[in-house]
């Protein structure tokens, strides 16, 4: 299962809460929005069901084109949505924002 030191999640209420410390993440009824720092320092910004499997499935060499040749890639960020719609549409605002912005997220 992945780790990691913080995590936001997004409740009924579109409200924010975050966690910090360190964590395992698993709860495949949920749909993740999720930034990896890749081993060359750039980020990936990315969606699934499973966090946990898309993860290996990155490390594997089996992920997305661009993570391919920049292994190991680490989770950085997550957000967690009950709807895959919400997810998707958070992805694009992720995916719209500057590298410095998406670094202040993982802080």
């Amino acid at each position: 299962m992945p780790v990691v030191e913080k995590i936001f999640f997004v409740d009924h209420d579109n409200a924010k809460h975050s966690f910090t410390g360190p964590m395992i993440v698993a709860n495949s009824s949920m749909y993740h929005v999720y930034i990896f720092k890749c081993h060359d320092g750039t980020l990936y910004t990315g969606s699934t069901n499973d966090l946990q499997k898309r993860l290996e499935t990155h490390n594997l060499g089996k992920g997305a084109k661009y993570t391919r040749g920049r292994l190991p890639v680490k989770l950085v960020y997550s957000e967690s949505f009950t709807t895959k719609g919400e997810a998707l549409k958070r992805e694009i605002a992720l995916k719209s924002l500057s590298r410095k912005e998406k670094l202040l997220l993982t802080k």
